[in-house]
């Protein structure tokens, strides 16, 4: 049995398990399954991987950053933007390799090309974590300027009470890539002037349960264009089983 799974705490909130299995039975794959690892410390790491049918593993809030020092090898996008989500597990003369990437870069790209246009001279990009750092990598492919908000006062970002209207009205696509408004805690939000949002906006929500987050549904409701992060979850999976599966990677 090839067996792959998901780390990171808690993780109530994840989707890969139930993606994962149903993949696995609607392509017929055989002998595969997905388990959730929820490790209470990243040092817990050393013990899992000791199962040799592991072959690989996603990483989730909040060991994105923590995880790269267990790794043998970081891709360069995972590498320069100091995060990885994926882990490819390789076993050979009786030595365990880890090998870090980054699926999120793929999902985020796909997510934001069919909708970039010239119209958008800046982004907000709400928080400062490893997929803060993954959105801002893709933004700057795309040549897309952006601004980082936090809720701490830091020298390369604005505070949210720092934030002005204009910078409002004139950052068409605002990206949130804080855990807030995930399940449980479904009712959070940033802290934005959402009366300032009109047709124009885009908005973009990493979280992906619920779909609809409170900030996507603030969006709606005053005719944003709202893009939930369920399309950026099963690219990025999509790219994680190719990376497992492929003996390019």
């Amino acid at each position: 049995m090839r067996k792959f799974g998901l780390i990171g705490y808690p993780l109530g909130h994840s989707f890969s398990k139930k993606y994962f299995t149903e993949k696995f039975s609607t392509e017929q794959i055989p002998d595969c399954s997905y388990e959730n690892y929820p490790l209470t410390n990243i040092s817990q790491l050393t013990d899992l991987i000791k199962d040799p049918s592991l072959e690989g593993l996603n990483v989730t809030i909040p060991y994105k950053s923590a995880v790269i020092k267990f790794l043998s090898k970081t891709e360069t996008e995972a590498e320069a933007i100091g995060a990885v989500n994926v882990i490819k597990i390789r076993r050979e003369n009786n030595e365990t390799k880890l090998y870090g990437f980054n699926s999120d870069i793929t999902g985020i790209r796909d997510t934001l090309m069919p909708v970039i246009n010239p119209g958008i001279k800046n982004a907000l990009v709400l928080g400062t974590g490893g997929s803060s750092k993954a959105v801002c990598f893709v933004l700057k492919s795309l040549s897309v300027p952006y601004t980082l908000i936090s809720r701490e006062k830091k020298s390369f970002c604005l505070t949210y009470s720092e934030l002005t209207p204009d910078l409002i009205r004139n950052s068409r696509l605002i990206i949130n890539t804080t855990p807030l408004g995930m399940f449980p805690d479904i009712n959070r939000k940033p802290d934005l002037r959402y009366e300032l949002l009109g047709r124009k906006h885009i908005l973009f929500d990493l979280v992906y349960n619920p779909e609809i987050t409170a900030f996507l549904k603030m969006g709606q409701e005053r005719g944003c264009t709202v893009l939930t992060g369920l399309g950026m979850l099963y690219s990025q999976a999509e790219r994680s089983w190719e990376i497992w599966n492929s003996d390019n990677f």
